[in-house]
């Protein structure tokens, strides 16, 4: 009954632990793998590299591979990705209302764009 749920949907491609963190960051532009641990210290790197390969399996970020020593690797948004920018921003304004109405100063690593 709720195989085709567009709200189930949406939850399951962004839904991950850090899945909504990876794709706030990357609104801000291509970043490369050592970037986003920095912007999300409290992922461990199996963790987000499992998001990561998620996110780029369901076509929301582009991995690039550049054929250097050592390794380079920088993930950006796709087309359908930045489709998703105005969702991750009603989240941000609407959590920021939840935590001001409780009087609480909203206080994270995500900032307004």
């Amino acid at each position: 009954m709720n195989e085709h749920c567009p709200v189930g949907e949406t939850i399951r491609l962004i839904g991950g632990k850090y899945k909504a963190l990876i794709l706030w960051f990357l609104t801000e532009g291509t970043l490369r793998y050592g970037e986003l641990q920095k912007k999300i210290p409290e992922a461990t790197p199996k963790m987000l590299t499992q998001q990561l390969r998620e996110l780029e399996a369901d076509a929301l970020i582009q991995r690039t591979v550049y054929p250097v020593v050592p390794p380079k690797v920088e993930y950006s948004l796709t087309a359908l990705g930045k489709s998703m920018i105005p969702i991750l921003e009603s989240m941000y304004q609407w959590g920021e209302s939840y935590l001001k109405e409780r009087g609480i100063c909203p206080n994270c690593a995500m900032k307004k764009h």
